[in-house]
């Protein structure tokens, strides 16, 4: 996770900053159990935030999958998510220029985020802020998770690789919109973890995998989209090779502990075009040993 930079403010890990904040962007709560713990500062290498600009039309409009996260009518969280959306929403555009795809709100309207979070309240599960997940690690902040969904311009027929697995809840909101999701943890207990709770909500087209994320998933390239959630010093060659032709990228670029750059990558011809979409701060990309 990461936390996106602006002349305005700096915020907590795995939190964005812009003109109009979440009303709590915090790190820790006094309604979180004792056994829940603060959030950390040190992150798994997982998501971020981000501000990107891209042209409009880019989405269909065909809404998420529901089917692939059975619910009750009786779920008592819907009030929670329901709450959540209304808020990420009061943010009219998630970035200048461009409107929230409903069918990402949708599907942050439809996973259940306490699931990944065990341990803390529906209240605090559904809080815009981040929330420990064990190893000293976070789930990201739902905005932020909101942002990157809506910036991979998904659809249908995506097959997508995530680096940084976490708590499954990433993968589990991309894969509302997309076909088949691939995620890989280079934390074994966080991989184990993930995939026991993405099965047991009846997410059958994510795949979890333990393993080097600098290495990617080979046997399932190529990918019609790849989403790294830590910052390599520099654009991993194996990843750009596994991305698809006409496939987006997005990762954060640059120096542990030091300023990155978000950059959306676009492959055509087996070229990168670049997008710069802000200044951020990730955890480093970590290489297997």
């Amino acid at each position: 996770m990461g936390r996106f930079l602006s002349s305005a403010s700096l915020i907590t890990t795995a939190t964005i900053a812009c003109s109009e904040p979440p009303a709590k962007v915090v790190a820790s709560s006094a309604e979180e159990p004792s056994g829940a713990g603060k959030v950390e500062q040190s992150e798994t290498s997982r998501g971020g935030s981000h501000e990107p600009r891209f042209a409009q039309g880019e989405r269909g409009a065909e809404p998420p999958r529901a089917a692939s996260a059975p619910m009750t009518t009786n779920d008592p969280s819907a009030t929670y998510r329901a709450r959540l959306v209304e808020q990420i929403a009061r943010r009219s555009e998630p970035w200048p220029g461009e409107r929230w795809d409903p069918r990402v709100l949708e599907a942050m309207r439809t996973v259940p985020r306490h699931a990944f979070v065990p341990g803390v309240s529906f209240s605090l599960a559904y809080d815009d802020m981040p929330q420990p997940i064990g190893n000293g690690q976070t789930i990201s902040q739902p905005t932020v998770v909101a942002m990157m969904t809506q910036a991979l311009a998904l659809d249908r027929n995506a097959k997508l690789l995530e680096i940084g697995t976490g708590s499954g809840y990433h993968a589990a909101v991309v894969s509302m919109l997309a076909k088949e999701v691939y995620t890989i943890e280079i934390h074994e207990s966080l991989a184990t973890n993930a995939r026991e709770t993405l099965e047991s909500l009846g997410y059958r087209n994510v795949h979890v995998r333990h393993g080097d994320g600098y290495a990617g998933w080979p046997e399932h390239a190529p990918f019609d989209r790849i989403l790294l959630t830590a910052a390599p010093p520099t654009l991993p060659d194996t990843l750009v090779e596994q991305l698809a032709e006409g496939g987006i990228l997005v990762a954060p670029v640059g120096p542990a502990g030091g300023l990155q750059q978000l950059v959306r990558y676009r492959k055509h011809g087996g070229k990168l075009a670049e997008e710069d979409l802000g200044a951020v701060m990730f955890v480093p990309m970590v290489r297997g040993e």
